[in-house]
């Protein structure tokens, strides 16, 4: 049986918005995987409302966390 592999979570920190109700700077969110939003200079990250949406890149910094600060914000997810 093969195994599947997952890729490690992935987390941004939001450095500006547009809309205040969906984003919020300095607040850590979750990266889901989007390679073609990325080619459009975009990223797929779960905002404030629970959704996964794509955001201007600009948006955020990409940051790497401790493997114990990241699971925890995986299950807090």
């Amino acid at each position: 049986m093969a195994r599947r592999r997952t890729t490690p979570p992935q987390f941004a920190i939001c450095i500006r918005t547009g809309d205040p109700d969906l984003l919020t700077p300095r607040m850590v969110y979750r990266v889901l995987p989007d390679t073609a939003a990325e080619r459009a200079r975009f990223i797929r990250v779960i905002d404030n409302e629970g959704e996964d949406y794509l955001y201007p890149a600009d948006y955020f910094m990409l940051v790497d966390l401790p493997a114990a600060v990241e699971r925890a914000l995986s299950r807090a997810s």
